[in-house]
Parts: C-alpha cells; structure tokens; sequence
C-alpha cells in the first residue's frame, strides 16, 4: 500500500514538474512572441492616447477601459481563431500574411514620418467637445478599429514567432499574448494620459518639493508624448523592414538578406561588441529597407487617390458626428 502510495506521490511530483516546466515553455515562448512584436506596440501605446484628447478627465479612464475590453475582443473572438485556423491548414500562408502586415507597418511609418518631416505645416486641432455617451461611444468606437488592424499585426507577428509549437500550446500562448500586450498597452495608455492630473495633483500640494515634483510632470508629458511617438515611427519602419527582409528570404529571394549577413560578418569578429554591432548593422538595414518600401507604397496609394490618414479618419468621423449631434457643424 505504501509502496502504492510513495508511486502515486512520484507520478504527481512528476506531473507538477512537467505543469511547471509546460507554463515556463508558454512564458518564455509569449515573452519572445510579445518582443517580436514591440513596434506595433510602440505604436499602439503612441496611438490610443489621441482618443481621449479633449474628453472630460473623469471619462478617460472609462473610455480606456472600454477600448482595452475591445482590444481583448479583437484580438480572442476575432483575430486569434482566424490565425489559429490558417497556421493549422494553411502555414504556407503565414510568411506572405506576415508581409502584408510588415507592408503595412513600414508604409504607417513612412506617413508618419513624412508628417514629422512636414511638421511646420498647420497641424488640424482638436476641439474638446468630446463630452457625452453618444460622442464616447463613436470614439471607442473609432478607437477598437483602428486597434483591429494593430491587434491584428502583433497577433500574427507573434504567431510566426511559435509556428512550431503544437496547435493548443500556439492557442495557449497567443492567449497570454493577448492577455498580456494589452494589459501593458493600456495599463502605459492610462498612465500617460492621467499623469498630468497627477502633476497639477502635486503642484497644488503646500510642499515645495510636491509642487516641483507636479510642475515637472505637466512640463513633461507633451515631450514624453512626442519622443513616444517619434520612437513609435522608428520601431515601425525597423520591424517592418525585419519582417519584409525575412520574408523574401523565405519566399526563395535571397539576396537581400545575404547582403546583410555578409555587412554583419564584417563586425561579428570585434572583440567584447562584435554581437551588438552585428545587430546594429541588422537593425540599420532593417530600418533602411523598412524606410524605402514605405514610402514606395506610400508613393503608389498616393499616385491611386489613397484617402486621407487612417488613423485621422476614425478621430475625425467621431468629431464630426459630435459636431452634428450639438448642431455645430
């Protein structure tokens, strides 16, 4: 009986270390999926706090709250069972799927950056009316579909990351994927935009150190919003870039990726920093690339008529219909 006893104890230690060592396979493998997809949410971190602009403050984080829950939606009720089912019956398709996405990202970081340059032109303000449920509900609105196409670029981008893993342990850790990128993206979200209530919190404090502490937190966001965003264009272009490289190495055209092992082997070998170099000079080609095919796609949708900014077009139908329902259009 004890014999029994001591087997079973020996199986259920067994079980717990294969439990134990199966959930530390699905946090390393959803932490290198997640790191894959870090220019998308740059991006999306960069993006989301434009939707609260001009809201009352006591419904920003009611509003973040909403997106984030759409964000979720997107990305488990939508995204993932559509992604799940092509790499399972279709994987030929996930490296020209990936591309389409790295298209897109390379030519998002390219407009944007073609604004960044123009930017002493005139810049589109906007109006803070964005006050009641009917205008919070287009801007959440605006907000979860312009989230569909970014959730949807991580989840891929992520899912390309463990083509290799088995179908439920994919399911699994593109689970937490989501879980976790949007917990990070909107937890950063909420931070940033409630940061400057918390500065004229302090500054009105009767410490002087309080009131430094609070001044230099209002003195700072937009800085903080701007380098978040510059640093969102570079990130985009780079992955982008990664992506598109990658792919065409896949897809059998070969040379450009040779080009850049053999730029790579050329600072390998320094001594203490040879594999930083190699990664800077992966990255810089990466960026380089990632930079010319946006713009070229850039030059092309243009060329047909391309509408105006996508990430403007949600925002403006918000204000417009805002507008519409005070009667101030």
């Amino acid at each position: 009986m004890s014999g029994g006893l001591a087997a079973l104890l020996d199986d259920v230690a067994a079980l717990a270390k294969l439990a134990a060592a199966s959930v530390d396979d699905v946090a390393a493998a959803a932490g290198r999926a997640s790191m894959k997809a870090a220019g998308v949410v740059v991006d999306d971190t960069a993006v989301t706090p434009q939707y609260v602009a001009g809201v009352n403050p006591k419904r920003e984080l009611p509003i973040i709250k909403k997106i984030a829950l759409g964000s979720l939606r997107n990305k488990l009720l939508i995204i993932l069972p559509v992604i799940l089912l092509l790499s399972q019956f279709l994987p030929w398709f996930l490296t020209p799927l990936l591309m389409v996405g790295g298209t897109y990202l390379c030519f998002e970081g390219a407009e944007k950056l073609l604004e960044w340059l123009r930017r002493d032109e005139p810049q589109k303000e906007v109006p803070a009316v964005l006050q009641g449920p009917e205008a919070e509900g287009n801007v959440v609105k605006g907000a979860i579909r312009t989230d569909f196409i970014l959730s949807a670029e991580i989840m891929v981008i992520s899912l390309n990351e463990v083509a290799a893993e088995g179908f439920v342990s994919r399911a699994v850790i593109l689970m937490v994927v989501a879980f976790g990128i949007t917990a990070l993206v909107y937890g950063v979200v909420a931070l940033i935009v409630k940061m400057d209530d918390v500065g004229l919190a302090l500054a009105g404090r009767d410490s002087k150190r309080s009131q430094a502490v609070g001044r230099a937190l209002v003195s700072a966001m937009p800085k903080v919003l701007t380098a978040l965003s510059v640093v969102g264009i570079f990130a985009m272009l780079w992955v982008g870039g990664h992506i598109i490289l990658v792919g065409l190495d896949e897809l059998g055209l070969e040379s450009p990726y040779a080009l850049v092992h053999w730029l790579e082997g050329l600072v390998v070998g320094v001594t203490g920093v040879g594999a930083t170099l190699a990664w800077i000079v992966n990255t810089l080609c990466s960026l380089v690339l990632g930079t010319l095919w946006g713009f070229v796609v850039l030059g092309v949708l243009h060329t047909v008529g391309w509408p105006k900014n996508h990430h403007g077009d949600s925002r403006d139908e918000a204000l417009t219909a805002d507008d519409s329902a005070s009667g101030t259009s």
